[in-house]
């Protein structure tokens, strides 16, 4: 699904430095240089499973991370936020968030 690519490699891009080597790697290899599992575990001499196992460690890592941060979240609200023209509406929507 390509909404949640691209929502993974948004939290890649602010939570990235949270992730192991070989997990940054990893996701690297597969959602940037879009290469297989298969030829991730060929590269590195490993198994299919293990290239797999470290990736998916590595996606919940950055849901478990945005789950409880919520860098992303309040992000896109702000980027909303400078698309209103209302200064009271604008001071209201940033009180929430704070």
């Amino acid at each position: 699904m390509m909404e949640n690519r691209d929502y993974l490699n948004n939290l890649f891009d602010i939570y990235s430095s949270l992730l192991t080597k070989v997990e940054k790697l990893t996701f690297i290899n597969y959602y940037m240089e879009d290469l297989s599992l298969s030829e991730i575990a060929l590269n590195r001499g490993i198994s299919k499973s293990s290239v797999g196992k470290t990736l998916n460690e590595a996606q919940n890592k950055l849901r478990e991370y945005e789950d409880k941060l919520k860098i992303y979240k309040i992000k896109e609200e702000l980027k909303d936020i400078l698309e209103i023209n209302d200064i009271n509406i604008i001071k209201k929507k940033i009180e929430k968030i704070i």
